[in-house]
């Protein structure tokens, strides 16, 4: 069968479609599933570029939705047919999280082989089932963007009807937050370098869209539009560039959901505002597979779907980690058989 495999000296020329053998049937407590689609993550970004090494000949990707094809004994959540989505921590079933789930050590695409491929055979944990209705392009989406979202705004910051939340860039992780926001009645305030991609957010139902080029002191901007308050939430995927920033627009005992690092991994942080505005900075990365249950059973109650920016097949993926790369994206790049 195929896969796409990454090798030494990685960079996404060192990306190969490659033969490697069929797993085989499932064993017990295990699922065979025909992968048809995965998006792409900064993560797995930072796998396929040398960001964070892995072993040569790596199959790449953490996110991967396709169709189960058998079952192994014990298995009694799935049935052949099901569509089905991965989950990014496969020992991480529900709860806090632990020891076990402290690095990437059981993530695919990072410590274990990943998604890119045509079958997997993997434990039942490994997957849940997929929102009904949605393609598998659709619901590759979940694995990290979508439910990083989720346990940003609802399992860490228990979000209320009523408040407002802060989203920054446009990329999968900000646009299925401003989705979840909205959904749940919250105000969401968004920041993007691009006019264009501000008026596309708009369209999704942000509330109020601040340019950060233009307006490089974007925390004083919202707290003029909040009248002086600060939001209750934030997003943060900017890391060390945007925390500050961050501190400066979010409430007095609001709650910022740390997830990011697209502007490295050390920050000068404002102890003193951390310690005046009384906030929770949360550290998070994606979530349990309870989780992930959870958030399916309620995107079969949201009227909305993900908003995916380019597909390729899994022979361009080169290129759709270039897309990914380049910023110019607007929600999710994918790949698909």
């Amino acid at each position: 069968m195929k896969a796409v495999t990454i090798s030494h000296p990685f960079s996404l020329n060192s990306i190969q479609l490659t033969d490697v053998n069929d797993p085989g049937q499932p064993g017990k407590g295990e699922i065979r599933v025909a992968i048809k689609a995965s998006s792409l993550n900064f993560h797995d970004l930072m796998v396929a570029t040398g960001g964070m090494p892995v072993e040569d000949g790596r199959i790449l990707l953490s996110d991967g939705a396709g169709t189960v094809e058998a079952v192994g004994e014990g298995v009694t959540e799935f049935r052949a047919g099901d569509a089905v989505v991965s989950t990014f921590f496969p020992v991480w079933t529900a709860g806090r999280a632990t020891l076990a789930v402290g690095g990437f050590s059981h993530t695919p695409g990072d410590g274990v082989d990943g998604l890119a491929c045509e079958v997997v055979v993997r434990s039942a944990n490994a997957f849940t089932h997929a929102p009904a209705g949605w393609s598998h392009t659709e619901a590759a989406t979940i694995t990290t963007s979508g439910l990083t979202a989720w346990r940003a705004l609802v399992v860490n910051g228990r979000l209320k009807a009523g408040e407002t939340v802060l989203v920054q860039g446009t990329g999968g992780v900000s646009i299925a937050a401003l989705q979840l926001a909205k959904a749940m009645g919250a105000r969401v305030i968004a920041t993007s370098s691009s006019d264009e991609k501000l008026a596309l957010v708009r369209k999704l139902g942000a509330d109020d869209t601040i340019n950060y080029r233009t307006t490089p002191a974007w925390g004083d901007k919202v707290l003029e539009l909040t009248q002086g308050a600060g939001v209750d939430h934030v997003v943060e995927v900017g890391g060390p560039a945007t925390l500050n920033e961050s501190l400066k627009a979010v409430k007095v005992g609001g709650h910022i959901a740390a997830i990011g690092v697209l502007s490295g991994t050390d920050a000068a942080l404002s102890v003193f505002s951390v310690l005046a505005k009384q906030v929770r900075i949360e550290g998070l990365i994606v979530g349990s597979r309870q989780d992930q249950i959870d958030y399916v059973n309620a995107l079969a109650l949201m009227a909305q779907k993900p908003v995916i920016d380019q597909v390729f097949s899994y022979d361009r993926i080169s290129e759709a980690f270039a897309r990914l790369q380049s910023g110019k994206h607007f929600g999710k790049v994918c790949v698909n058989w």
